[in-house]
């Protein structure tokens, strides 16, 4: 089981080639093709008016593709473009979702809510919520030379969870040590609670991935607190969780559907995959 076909989003942006970098080294070592799609806003009154990309945002994608061709070439990484016809708002969100629906995985930058930013700031929760399939999301800063080495697993035995550890397999399956984080919400479960025990552990291992299980109580710290900071201890690489609906519902019911989620979005400090 492996990646045949990466997307990885690109914009005007310094920190696009940080994910241009990482989106590469996947393509490389998976043999997949990658697509670069360009999708960024439009800055021109002009262009938004008349739904024409205008000079600024043309001019941006043609350096960006000229990088984007030149950096796959260097790495021997087949390649193919894509970009949006204009950049209005709703345009950007809707057709990105529709492209990511076409590949295997695809891979963006977080938002920096202090940054330069020049795509709309809800696409990454509309294109996991809408696109149906994984997206791996770069942090807005730091420098990732590796994925997937040390992985956690953030479980709770939802249908979201369970699509984003079968949606990580080519990844995990090429981990040295993997971690699975296991969530009861309250002390004295029960060791038949709402996670199972071994089934996803078993699950993992009939593909060739063997996982250590730590089971964590929520108590005053919210769960995706816990999540980080056992990452953080664990000198993770990589956080593998379902998104939006995998942590609300029954088992967490005091936090709304899709709070955790937007919480990783803001504070995650490593690359995360998240399938809905």
């Amino acid at each position: 089981m492996s990646y045949t076909n990466l997307l990885v989003h690109l914009d005007d942006t310094e920190r696009c080639e940080e994910r241009l970098t990482l989106a590469l080294s996947l393509a490389q070592s998976h043999g997949a093709t990658l697509t670069g799609l360009f999708a960024q806003s439009e800055t021109s009154g002009a262009g938004i008016v008349t739904r024409r990309a205008g000079p600024a945002l043309l001019q941006a994608a043609e350096r960006a593709k000229d990088s984007f061709e030149a950096k796959a070439r260097e790495a021997g990484v087949k390649c193919r473009w894509w970009q949006l016809g204009h950049g209005e708002y709703g345009h950007v969100i809707s057709e990105t979702t529709i492209c990511c629906r076409y590949v295997d995985l695809a891979i963006f930058g977080q938002h920096d809510p202090n940054g330069d930013n020049r795509v709309p700031p809800d696409l990454i929760e509309e294109v996991v919520l809408n696109a149906g399939r994984p997206i791996l999301v770069v942090p807005h800063a730091g420098r990732f030379p590796r994925l997937g080495d040390r992985p956690v697993i953030a479980w709770n035995g939802s249908r979201e969870a369970a699509r984003a550890v079968n949606d990580a397999l080519p990844l995990l399956k090429r981990a040295s040590s993997v971690l699975l984080l296991a969530f009861h919400t309250h002390p004295g479960g029960g060791e038949g609670g709402n996670v199972p025990q071994v089934d996803i552990l078993e699950h993992l291992a009939s593909h060739g991935v063997t996982a250590e299980q730590e089971r964590l109580t929520i108590s005053t710290m919210t769960p995706m607190d816990a999540v980080l900071s056992r990452a953080s201890d664990h000198g993770a690489d990589l956080l593998v969780m379902g998104g939006f609906g995998g942590y609300g519902g029954s088992l967490f019911p005091l936090f709304g559907r899709g709070s955790n989620t937007r919480q990783i979005l803001r504070q995650m400090t490593l690359p995360v995959l998240l399938s809905h």
